[in-house]
């Protein structure tokens, strides 16, 4: 093949109709009708789903006109996670549904007659059988360990289910070491709990909520932003601390506009203020807490003047947000964030967070932490998976041992070969993440994927990912679909239904059709027992106490309490899964593996002369890169610009709406240039950008070079060495006016 092995093609290549081969098109659409669990003549003009567009997965209705074309979605009032309420990304999942770009039928990679590479059309029956061969290929030639899944999203649950069941439990995703891993590894490690999702915070009932880093209201965790907007009405403090003037700092009563990279120093500062002024539950820490008096020692040095030198925010704020948590407290929230992988010091940040959440008291205390309920819901039966002869933490050599999930980034440096491993990965199933937006060093992961000898791609939409498959497999939206039931923790645990409003378009499928009928060209069919998903869903409802024709009805089953209570208080019993049975201020697994047992602060790397922290987040319309094409949500939101300082603006010559490039440290420059955005909402040493835009396959007609992608330009990976959580907050950028050389691709 010219080129790498596998050369990035653009699905555009194909014709717009997706009619290269003409008759076989339609041949392949009408294969597997009947199994992929189709509607039938009586579809009701209201249908219960839970949304897809980001993991809240608010409950809701997909509404139809009597022709049967779905017209509109709204929130379910029964269900806890929105309340009846969807955000813009929920009310715009229809666009993913009506999106022309999207995929049509299965493709798959060969060599023309010139010797390039090129898609092809295929049936299912024929990307099922050459799935299936290859497997099997690697199977018998390296072991099935050798193959891994990257997912995000329902369809994981399925192509998990078949890995597993052949022999490998490299399963993982991005959510993890990219975004929320260290936070999860610093709540277990002091209160012998993770947080996962919907964060068991009380914020409608919370006095003070501290934002370090996160942007509440941006990124449209809808039931935490309905309670903070509710919480704001009875009085309670906000307290943001971000180098931007975010959405949320302009509900705050204090915004503490903080200098990248240091926030641990803050932290450190908080924690000393709030013990030495004997501000913390004294009652609740002489009862529950595991190592004060070390801690108390240990944060000595770090007083406010100590901080300000640091971190810019003046010693009088310091104590005046402090006494404002502890005025609060037990009712205040250290909110915990949820993409947190910032500086590769990230879980002693977060460790910090959850201290000063311990020491105020919040764990476990109304408008603080409740302690969330999850019904679990029994698998469908099938036999036990097979005990894997190597798993994903032998392929990390003994590095981050406090993981507790497969990390995407050790998945992918496992498949560049290396005499350090026993077996490289030799094969990859992507569901529904887009890796060359989502995983950092773009560079890396090309070169992983150069030396795979198949990867599968599962996907509504032609993403970037899509264009170095060997196999891609068109998934149907979630309006299109059943999927697994949507089992949510919360005050009270609630499940919820997601059945299809119309009939898949084109010639797409669920992604629970397709890893079955992998699985059953693998020799795997008992492990997707079930003839219809109904069936299979049939059969979990009523193991809880409901049924599917009841789900039809409700859409949201709300489950009540069985086991602690919401709340604990003082003097009660409660057990914490720690070592020591306690809250450990002072961590004995971090210390056990060699790492600090408290959080200590260093310094970080300064920008070079004319370069500028690059931030990056999220906006309300669009979630990660996988709406920037959708075409009610681009008529909200079409592009990102560059946020810059006046300051930084006046040195560079710099005006609104001016088109720039961005350059990083290592010279890497972005694909596509970038509106400027002139705004004292910016500290002068920082841009920001949202995340998501500057797509490069032009068969995303509307995404296609709008803006820039903050992912070209994160070269810099800043490893967490305690769970290997990738900080990409440490890379810098500059300004061109031209692109003077060729980008890096």
């Amino acid at each position: 093949m010219s080129g790498s092995r596998r050369d990035f093609i653009k699905i555009s290549a194909l014709s717009a109709a997706g009619l290269l081969l003409g008759g076989h098109y339609v041949q392949s659409a009408m294969s597997g009708k009947k199994s992929a669990g189709n509607l039938g003549s009586a579809v009701p003009l209201r249908t219960p789903t839970y949304c897809e567009v980001c993991f809240w997965q608010c409950a809701g209705w997909v509404y139809k006109n009597e022709k049967g074309d779905i017209q509109k979605v709204v929130g379910n009032d029964d269900d806890p996670n929105c309340n009846g309420r969807l955000c813009p990304r929920g009310t715009g999942g229809v666009g993913m549904y009506h999106d022309e770009d999207r995929l049509k039928t299965p493709l798959l990679r060969i060599k023309d007659q010139d010797g390039n590479q090129t898609f092809t059309e295929v049936s299912w029956e024929e990307a099922f059988d050459f799935i299936a061969e290859r497997l099997q290929k690697i199977k018998e030639e390296h072991g099935p360990e050798c193959i891994a899944l990257f997912t995000h999203g329902s369809g994981g649950n399925y192509w998990g289910n078949m890995l597993k069941a052949f022999g490998s439990s490299n399963i993982a995703a991005p959510s993890y070491s990219q975004c929320r891993g260290p936070r999860e590894v610093a709540f277990i490690t002091t209160f012998g709990d993770g947080l996962n999702s919907p964060e068991p915070l009380d914020i409608r009932d919370t006095r003070c909520l501290v934002l370090i880093g996160s942007h509440l209201g941006e990124n449209m965790h809808n039931g935490q932003v309905q309670e903070m907007s509710d919480a704001i009405d009875k009085g309670a403090a906000i307290i943001t601390v971000d180098p931007r003037y975010s959405t949320a700092a302009s509900k705050s009563k204090f915004w503490l506009p903080i200098k990248p990279a240091t926030d641990i120093a803050l932290l450190l500062s908080w924690i000393r203020e709030i013990i030495n002024n004997g501000w913390y539950d004294k009652e609740y820490i002489n009862q529950y807490a595991y190592g004060f008096e070390e801690l108390k020692n240990h944060v000595q040095p770090f007083t406010p003047e100590w901080a300000y030198g640091i971190t810019t925010i003046r010693p009088e704020q310091i104590r005046e947000t402090a006494r404002e948590m502890a005025n609060a407290a037990p009712s205040v929230i250290i909110h915990p964030g949820r993409h947190v992988t910032w500086y590769g010091d990230d879980t002693q940040r977060l460790r910090a967070v959850a201290i000063l959440n311990a020491l105020l008291g919040s764990w476990g205390r109304r408008g603080g932490f409740f302690i969330p309920e999850k019904k679990s819901v029994p698998e469908y039966p099938h036999p036990p998976y097979p005990a894997p002869r190597r798993t994903w933490r032998e392929a990390m050599n003994g590095k981050y041992p406090l993981a507790d999930l497969a990390l995407a980034s050790g998945v992918c440096d496992a498949t560049i070969p290396s005499p350090d491993l026993d077996c490289s990965i030799k094969a990859w199933i992507v569901n529904g993440t887009n890796l060359i937006m989502t995983l950092p060093d773009q560079k890396k992961t090309i070169d992983a994927i150069n030396n795979l000898e198949l990867m599968v791609v599962v996907d509504t939409m032609p993403m970037e990912i899509t264009g170095y498959a060997d196999v891609v497999l068109p998934e149907c939206t979630y309006l299109e679909r059943w999927d697994d039931l949507r089992v949510a923790q919360g005050r009270n645990s609630s499940v919820a239904l997601r059945m299809p409003a119309a009939e898949p378009k084109y010639n797409t499928k669920p992604a629970y059709w397709m890893a079955k009928e992998v699985a059953i060209r693998l020799g795997l069919g008992a492990y997707f027992a079930w003839e219809t998903f109904e069936e299979k869903l049939d059969w979990q409802l009523k193991q809880i106490g409901s049924s599917l024709e009841e789900m039809k009805r409700i859409g949201v089953k709300n489950l009540p309490r069985e086991f602690d209570d919401l709340f604990f208080a003082p003097g009660d019993d409660h057990e914490f899964y720690t070592n020591t049975g306690k809250i450990e201020l002072y961590s004995t697994a971090l210390a056990a593996e060699g790492f600090d047992p408290m959080p200590v602060y260093t310094p970080h790397m300064e920008p070079p002369a004319g370069y500028y922290h690059l931030n990056y987040g999220r906006a309300p319309m669009h979630t990660f890169s996988r709406t920037a094409n959708n075409p009610n949500l681009v008529d909200l939101m079409d592009e990102n610009t560059v946020w810059v300082n006046p300051k930084v603006a006046n040195e560079w010559g710099l005006t609104n709406g001016q088109p720039v490039y961005l350059e990083n440290q290592d010279g890497v420059i972005a694909k596509f240039p970038v509106k400027v955005r002139v705004t004292e909402r910016i500290r002068f040493d920082s841009v920001y950008i949202v995340h998501g835009f500057g797509h490069a396959d032009k068969k995303l007609s509307r995404a296609y070079g709008k803006g820039a992608s903050d992912a070209d330009l994160i070269t810099r990976v800043l490893m967490d060495p305690i769970m290997g959580g990738t900080g990409m907050r440490g890379n810098f950028v500059t300004f061109r006016f031209n692109k003077e050389s060729e980008v890096q691709s």
